[in-house]
């Protein structure tokens, strides 16, 4: 009996011995997935600091000025149509209906011919507490001409028209960015700008009445000199048959977006500048339409817009969030480093070694989301992985007994810390760069164990036997 049992004993211990190497990088990869657990916390605390940054500029902006859309300005022109009504009345007692026929207004918006744009943005940077936020100021010159306005393919009466009430309106975004009163040269005249543009589109600007309008005729050139407030982007509506934009800026990052690129830009170190020529044909509206439902689709006005946004150079949380995605690819390298160690040279570590290894590289990411907020992203980086990888080299001395040993890990932790700072840098060839470095440690690995044999490396696990009773 006590011979059966002992032998049973003796049969579990060798299955398992024999599987050893296999039981070791099984648990090697289940302590990897655990770490995946405080990566996920990290990236919860890095949303959590993102939010709290955009709730920062957004009051920044919301006291300076949001980014600002620049349409027109357009000639709004109201008339008349007839509507029939029915009514209900009350005549000796009786309801009946009655039908009567009543004038609604309505307006009619005719594009400028030319409209040509210049100006300077000077950037500046905000702050509020750790965060900041990229603001501008910039003086805009706007010219440009009404032809006479064609009313043929608008389908209306001439005599509906009401071109003594007409006004220009000039649609902008946020007119809290508007430093100071404002007045339109229109046909040499000098208009005073009001608050609001009194139609549907644009929504948000500002308007001035044009009294004395005769029917038909051309308003005349026009010239306004505009100084406005804005964060982030300024952008434009090509409302004319020809429109021409012309800007220049200091700020050396600028990205160029929206339905239409620059025909001409220079980008320098010490700024820009960017030329815009957009004609009529690129676009999906007419130069005139009468009523709300004849105004242009919001796509059709959204697919047109152009401008340039102020770009941070390095934006630190985003390029946190996209480390951390390499999360699992950097503990499982430096895990390798480790087996290859208890392989090749006889060592044995225990779970504890590896998990603790695995935290101080978490706490990398930690530290780069800590230091970012308050230095270069290049320096938070530099500090994170030097603690982190001289904090490994110093345990790997102990625990894997030799000074050379831990020279060893050093040397891939600083060329799997300079590979991940190459890919970060990296936009267009992230996933090249990273599936090179793949391909480049499994074939270093693979070289590295070609000549091991892995069934004395089973046989040295399996214990010794048991005695004979």
């Amino acid at each position: 009996m006590e011979s059966s049992s002992s032998g049973l004993v003796e049969l579990i211990r060798g299955f398992f011995a024999r599987g050893a190497i296999l039981f070791k990088i099984l648990g090697i990869v289940l302590l990897a997935l655990l770490l995946l657990i405080p990566v996920a916390m990290i990236d919860d605390l890095l949303g959590e600091r993102t939010e709290r940054r955009d709730e920062a500029v957004a009051e920044i902006t919301a006291n300076w000025g949001r980014a600002q859309q620049l349409a027109g300005p357009v000639l709004i022109v109201p008339y008349r149509v007839r509507d029939t009504q029915t009514r209900d009345r009350f005549v000796n007692g009786r309801q009946i209906q009655t039908t009567e026929e009543i004038w609604i207004e309505q307006h009619a918006v005719f594009l400028p011919e030319t409209l040509a744009i210049e100006g300077e943005v000077a950037p500046d940077i905000r702050h509020r507490g750790i965060y900041e936020a990229v603001v501008y100021t910039t003086g805009l010159t706007l010219t440009g001409r009404f032809d006479a306005a064609d009313i043929r393919s608008l389908e209306l009466a001439p005599a509906d028209l009401l071109w003594d009430k007409a006004w220009i309106a000039l649609g902008l975004s946020d007119l809290r960015g508007t430093q100071a009163a404002l007045s339109l040269d229109l046909g040499g005249r000098a208009l005073s700008l009001e608050p609001g543009t009194r139609t549907a589109f644009p929504a948000s600007g500002l308007h001035a009445a044009v009294p004395g309008l005769a029917d038909g005729v051309a308003p005349g050139e026009f010239k306004l000199k505009l100084k406005l407030n804005g964060s982030r982007r300024i952008s434009f509506l090509p409302l004319a048959r020809q429109t021409d934009v012309k800007l220049t800026s200091p700020w050396a990052d600028p990205g160029f977006d929206g339905g239409f690129l620059p025909t001409a830009r220079d980008v320098r170190p010490d700024g820009f500048t960017a030329e815009w020529n957009v004609p009529y044909y690129a676009r999906e509206y007419a130069q005139q339409w009468a009523a709300a439902p004849g105004r242009p689709a919001d796509h059709a006005l959204a697919g047109s817009e152009f401008g340039v946004e102020l770009m941070r150079p390095v934006d630190a949380y985003r390029t946190v969030e996209r480390s951390t995605k390499y999360a699992l690819l950097f503990v499982t390298l430096v895990f390798i480093a480790f087996f290859l160690f208890e392989v090749l040279a006889s060592l044995r570590l225990n779970a504890l070694h590896y998990l603790l290894v695995g935290a101080a590289l978490v706490l990398f990411y930690l530290a780069l989301l800590a230091l970012s907020e308050f230095t270069a992203f290049g320096v938070a980086y530099l500090v994170a992985a030097t603690a982190s990888g001289g904090l490994i080299t110093g345990y790997s001395a102990a625990i894997l007994r030799g000074g050379r040993r831990s020279l060893i890990v050093a040397g891939v932790l600083a060329a799997t810390y300079g590979t991940l700072w190459m890919i970060l840098q990296m936009q267009d060839y992230a996933l090249l760069a990273g599936t090179g470095a793949l391909f480049t440690v499994l074939a270093t690995i693979m070289f590295t164990t070609r000549h091991l044999d892995w069934t004395r490396q089973v046989r040295s696990a399996e214990p010794p036997a048991l005695p004979q009773s």
